[in-house]
């Protein structure tokens, strides 16, 4: 922790005490929705001008916010909320950054301490109700304990694997006189995560690695949380030991998209080399990822002849859902600094033939081009999501350009098809997969930078989730782009329901949307919309031209569908590829079987 312990100085309320504090901790940006409970800091913040408040509509999306501006900054975010609903509607946003390791600090009010537990009103046992929502959560009683709680909250937020810690605060506590403490530079005297890696585990792997014939990276949302200077060293070790590397959903743009050694994203929707080098692999190297169920697919069929080394800040998940043979625990960066050291002390070689074979075979399974679809261009030819994707990504190209998503299809299409060469330029949500994030999320990463160009790639069904924050757009001037990919379906839903479901469309089809265009302008943006191929170039540059808040309605093929595919149940090798390699899907997987799954 940064600072000194100062002598401590009573400050004439809580309130004004936790601005100080939050001051310390170098907070310039709180998102939130006022109520009672909280009325004493939202009078303190209206005293001060160091910190800037954002009004948010819904607190879930206050949450969401927090986690752009943290995903995009490497910040901790800060959330205030009131008590009861306020809180009760963080909830999800809470679990998506817990899930997805997003370091916030989230401020809720509480009814005074003499009446928690008379079911006062709006009282909600928060601690209770977010205890499995948040890596840490406190319900501060005593005044003397405020400030320390609140700085110890950042600590525990940001340190070790980063995620949500919940202060709940009495609204006594917050009119009350408390003393006032700078943070302390001493560790905690319980939570010390560990962050620098056992050598012997280093030299292990580093030996394990250097006997590979097949070896692949694999890297995860671990590398982008420990900073920018891992995901160089990440890109370094890799083109040091010119051993093919793959992302999760939530590494992408930890490692550059556009190497030569990068075989994209693995998983349910990666690219059909990236998944058979990982089943076909001999040893594998995981560097902050959990092995999610959607990147291993079947557990006793994932990598199934393979050395599995893993590298994770957080012991709970090293053996959780596979067991290794090399367990290293520590940060990303500490690792890949050890790493990259011990691979050049090493004086044994590795087997360069071995090697080039792995790299044939693996240039034969990109041949297959997994990601190819076709796009018709004549004119009044409909739009396919995919080359709307790609369309924005060419436009965008060299600019400093944030990308958020919803979640469903255009989420795994955004992932396919807009390429990453850099980290926290991708905000996505990953282990909850909550619709309604993209919005709010871009908003955030809009206030964090405003010279930016922040686009939200959406679907018409997760939009409307948040909508409601178009009004924080407006009144904040923030010009955020709502790119929807419109097909009038719950997207993944309906692919789920026409590939296992016998084409039973059961509540998937939305038949009541509204005017997006019209609905922009009545919140102050400008709405734009393509119904047709030789709209959407156009529609792309007017859209990124305007300095106000957009909604792009890209109307698209309602029944694309997102390939690659592994279907729920099966493995790596059994991959289900687009209408485009019709009759050449890897054997085990039948349409007949894929009804069974």
């Amino acid at each position: 922790m940064d600072g000194t312990i100062a002598t401590n100085e009573l400050m004439k309320s809580g309130a004004e005490a936790i601005l100080r504090a939050l001051k310390a901790q170098g907070v310039d940006t709180i998102f939130g929705y006022p109520g009672g409970a909280v009325l004493p800091i939202y009078d303190a913040i209206f005293q001060q001008n160091e910190i800037r408040h954002i009004l948010v509509r819904h607190e879930q999306a206050a949450v969401h916010a927090a986690e752009g501006y943290a995903r995009s900054t490497g910040k901790v975010g800060v959330v205030l909320v009131t008590s009861g609903p306020g809180a009760t509607n963080a909830v999800t946003g809470l679990v998506d950054a817990l899930m997805d390791s997003i370091p916030l600090v989230c401020l809720t009010g509480q009814v005074p301490t003499h009446l928690i537990g008379n079911d006062a009103f709006q009282e909600a046992d928060t601690t209770g109700i977010t205890r499995q929502a948040t890596k840490h959560n406190y319900l501060v009683k005593r005044s003397e304990d405020l400030v320390r709680v609140v700085h110890e909250a950042f600590q525990v937020a940001r340190t070790g694997r980063p995620g949500p810690v919940v202060v709940d605060l009495p609204k006594d506590i917050l009119i009350n006189p408390a003393p006032y403490r700078d943070p302390s530079r001493e560790p905690h005297r319980s939570y010390r995560p560990r962050t620098e890696p056992d050598p012997a585990k280093i030299k292990e792997a580093v030996e394990l690695l250097k006997r590979a014939h097949r070896p692949i990276v694999y890297a995860g949302g671990g590398v982008v949380n420990a900073g920018p200077e891992a995901s160089k060293l990440l890109t370094e070790f890799v083109r040091l030991t010119n051993f093919p590397c793959t992302n999760t959903l939530m590494g992408l743009g930890a490692y550059p998209a556009s190497d030569p050694l990068f075989l994209g994203m693995l998983g349910m929707h990666g690219t059909y080399e990236a998944n058979l080098a990982m089943h076909d692999c001999d040893v594998m190297l995981n560097i902050g990822a959990r092995f999610d169920d959607r990147v291993t697919g079947r557990l006793n069929a994932f990598s199934p002849n393979s050395k599995k080394i893993h590298a994770d800040i957080d012991p709970a998940n090293i053996n959780k859902s596979v067991v290794v043979d090399v367990p290293i625990i520590g940060d990303a960066l500490a690792t890949l600094k050890a790493l990259i050291e011990a691979w050049k002390a090493d004086s044994t070689q590795p087997d360069k033939s071995a090697l080039a074979q792995w790299w044939a075979q693996i240039d034969v399974w990109r041949a297959k081009q997994s990601l190819r679809y076709t796009q018709n261009r004549d004119p009044g030819s409909i739009i396919k999501p995919q080359y709307a994707i790609e369309q924005l990504y060419k436009a965008t190209r060299g600019r400093d350009t944030y990308v958020t998503t919803e979640v469903g299809q255009h989420q795994m299409w955004a992932a396919q098809y807009f390429k990453f060469e850099k980290p926290n330029h991708w905000m996505t949500s990953g282990g909850l997969g909550t619709m309604g994030y993209g919005l709010p999320a871009a908003m955030g990463v809009q206030v964090a930078h405003p010279d930016a160009l922040v686009v939200d790639i959406a679907g018409e069904a997760s939009t409307l989730m948040n909508i409601q924050e178009l009004g924080t757009l407006a009144q904040y001037r923030l010009p955020v782009k709502i790119f929807i990919l419109n097909n009038h379906y719950m997207g993944m839903v309906r692919q789920w329901q026409e590939l296992l479901h016998g084409s039973r469309y059961s509540s998937s089809y939305s038949e009541a949307l509204p005017d997006f265009v019209k609905l922009a302008e009545s919140f102050h943006a400008v709405g734009l919309r393509a119904e047709k191929v030789e709209d959407l170039d156009r529609v792309i540059a007017e859209m990124i031209a305007v300095d106000k808040p957009v909604i792009a309605d890209i109307c698209v093929d309602e029944k694309e569908n997102v390939f690659p595919m592994i279907p729920s149940g099966a493995a790596h090798n059994q991959m289900l590829l687009g209408p485009e390699h019709k009759g050449d899907n890897r054997p085990g997987v039948t349409d007949a079987g894929l009804a069974l799954v």
